[in-house]
């Protein structure tokens, strides 16, 4: 595979990312591609050494001892090598998404193990509310009875030792936390306080409609149940302009004077400048609103739990769609439109991974970054279409989405293209599609298995139904989509707090945790065929499933084109590197 340069950049370009309007990143490839230098690197020091060894060997006395020691070192050096090469196989294991090989035969039906069926578990009418609601209420029972039984045995829960034990060796040591923490902080007589940090304001705005909905679907429950153990559910939402900074004091405020029991956000930069302290104060930090593989990371962040499908497997998916619909044009040039931010790189970086891996399928990779505040990316777009690739992937996110579905247009680009991909965050229909008018016609999307509520196949279904008809009972537009949205956080947020509730001892943070990493649930706003499931510190990813779906802009709605894709438990855990990027 070539990686296409643009004149001699050098490193400036991983320095200065926001002092132009068109970043070049190729460049950036190249040095983002750290670790597959590091593995060549290994490689080549193996075999320099091997060859080392064997040339002394072959340059000493002819004696029969001598011979046999040169025998001896040259056995030694192929064993050094292939040790150095057995680690660098190790280094090749990506964490933080599906694997390429997991992808191809979740795609082909190989990797769909049987599972054991339970012939006396009831079935479920999922086309009536009270179905849903009977399922849910099912699951739940499932995860309670689970969970005491292994507290009961003392397998689980909080030990002797004060340390926290879950399901597949899911353990968080309560001795590290803050002296004066409290396992039930946040919990008042009659109020559970949960704040979070989100974006209202600027160019993901939008995003800002999903903490309504969240708070219109928790009004619902407080009105319909009294809350959750008598407890009316409250959010505390602060408006950080998705900038990590006001992040970082907002998290601050609501650690230590909020009188919070949980804590959500959303955004990828907001979250990997603050989940650090979080699990240091453990608080529960659950379904983090982000695609960003970091939150995959039960073992240094335990209190940290993933919802929505992570960005590396999208970019697998994305190359998985390349080589099952281009095959009589590979390979292919592929155009990437990057928000400059640890967003964006993860997008980046995992489509590198897939290009480089895969020079068969993609002859050349051009990332073009832009800054998240720009309110124009004519240049960006321009620079890309002068690349002229086949397939055009943006991975930016809010207003970005839609301005990119324009600009391709505009630039004439899309006549040209062979496919166009719009990012799963920017699937919402109301939001970044029917803004564009026909220019967003054919656009693809790897979906993440996400139901939009204003997509008309879906808009007759019982759960969004209700959720409609709960939006406009509280003053809302139910033509946002993104208000929709904020079910699909609330709802496995709720799940995992009424399961907790009924555990032995109550509602507390460390429950949660249990809950949390013990969910298991039918999720109303998923398409069927893709699980919602945590398990321990095995399986760290609740989402590992997508469509691929086509839009049609005159009947604006999303066609899922070929069969849905999971592939549950496959993704290995993702302990972030901050500096250097990668798990």
């Amino acid at each position: 595979m070539r990686i296409r340069d643009y004149g001699d950049h050098n490193e400036n370009l991983t320095i200065d990312c926001l002092g132009a309007n068109a970043t070049l990143a190729p460049q950036r490839f190249k040095g983002g591609a750290q670790m597959g230098l590091k593995r060549k690197l290994l490689r080549l020091l193996a075999v320099l050494f091997a060859f080392a060894m064997v040339a002394a060997a072959c340059g000493g006395s002819d004696s029969d001892d001598d011979s046999s020691s040169s025998s001896s070192d040259s056995d030694t050096a192929a064993a050094t090598a292939d040790d150095s090469e057995d680690e660098a196989e190790e280094e090749e294991e990506e964490g933080g998404g599906l694997s390429q090989d997991a992808v191809e035969k979740a795609v082909s039906g190989e990797g769909d193990d049987e599972e054991e069926v339970d012939d006396d578990a009831p079935t479920f009418d999922r086309s009536t509310l009270d179905g849903i609601w009977e399922e849910a209420a099912y699951n739940r029972q499932l995860m309670i009875d689970e969970i005491t039984a292994k507290m009961d045995a003392g397998d689980w829960g909080v030990g002797s030792d004060n340390v926290l034990r879950g399901p597949a060796g899911y353990e968080i040591d309560l001795n590290d936390c803050p002296g004066d923490w409290s396992d039930t902080h946040g919990l008042l007589d009659d109020e559970l306080r949960v704040g979070q940090t989100t974006v209202q304001s600027g160019n993901l705005a939008a995003y800002g409609n999903i903490s309504v909905g969240w708070e219109n679907y928790w009004d619902w429950i407080n009105d319909e149940f009294g809350g959750i153990g008598g407890r009316q559910l409250k959010m505390i939402i602060k408006d950080d302009g998705y900038v990590a900074a006001q992040t970082i004091e907002f998290v601050d405020e609501l650690i230590e004077s909020a009188n919070i029991f949980a804590l959500h956000g959303l955004g990828s930069p907001n979250g990997l400048a603050v989940y650090d302290k979080i699990n240091d104060e453990c608080v529960p930090h659950l379904f983090y609103a982000s695609g960003h593989p970091a939150w995959g990371d039960p073992v240094n962040h335990p209190w940290t739990t993933s919802h929505q499908m992570s960005y590396l497997t999208e970019a697998v998916l994305w190359g998985t769609w390349i080589k099952g619909n281009l095959a009589d044009q590979l390979p292919v040039k592929v155009g990437g439109l990057v928000m400059d931010n640890d967003f964006g790189l993860a997008y980046e970086k995992g489509f590198e991974y897939y290009a480089e891996n895969n020079p068969d399928v993609v002859s050349e990779y051009l990332p073009v970054r832009h800054d998240p505040a720009a309110p124009t990316l004519t240049n960006e777009v321009t620079t890309l279409a002068a690349f002229d690739p086949d397939v055009f992937i943006s991975m930016t996110a809010g207003n970005p989405c839609l301005l990119a579905i324009q600009e391709v247009e505009a630039s004439g680009l899309l006549d040209r293209l062979s496919a166009a991909f719009t990012p799963s965050v920017c699937k919402a229909i109301a939001a970044y599609m029917a803004p564009a008018g026909m220019a967003a016609d054919g656009w693809w999307v790897v979906g993440g298995g996400v139901k939009d509520s204003t997509d008309p196949q879906y808009t007759s279904e019982p759960f969004i139904s209700f959720l409609n008809e709960t939006l406009e009972a509280g003053g809302l537009d139910p033509s946002i989509s993104l208000l929709a949205t904020g079910y699909y956080f609330a709802y496995p947020w709720t799940e995992t707090l009424r399961v907790a509730n009924e555990l032995p001892g109550g509602m507390s943070r460390t429950n949660v945790m249990l809950a949390a990493r013990s969910i298991d649930i039918y999720h109303p706003l998923m398409m069927d065929g893709v699980a919602y499931e945590l398990n321990g510190a095995e399986d760290a990813f609740a989402i590992e499933g997508s469509d691929f779906s086509k839009f049609d802009a005159t009947g604006q709605t999303w066609n899922i084109v070929g069969d849905i894709v999971d592939g549950n438990g496959g993704s290995p855990n993702c302990a972030w590197d901050k500096e250097n990027g990668g798990c």
